[in-house]
């Protein structure tokens, strides 16, 4: 099991999207709704559900948070260092 940052990977981010088994299932409708991971697969839920809590990555939103942290660390700084004079 990994910690920390995930390593992101653009060849196995494009084989996941242009797979066989994705363009079959997706074509034919055969998709479970969101969160039936436990009833089709549950091994693979369970270890996606602590994999997805125990790492991060830079993918969508993640920056635009980190950016909004930082200004907000930038701005508590210096309201601080000004309440501090």
């Amino acid at each position: 099991m990994q910690f920390g940052f995930r390593k992101p990977s653009l060849r196995k981010r494009i084989a996941a999207r242009t797979s066989v088994k994705r363009f079959i299932r997706h074509s034919m409708g055969l998709k479970a709704p969101r969160g039936w991971g436990w009833l089709t697969n549950p091994r693979k839920a369970a270890y996606n559900r602590i994999y997805n809590r125990t790492t991060f990555g830079l993918g969508r939103g993640c920056l635009v948070s980190i950016l909004i942290w930082g200004a907000m660390f930038f701005l508590g700084a210096k309201v601080f260092a000004h309440c501090v004079r």
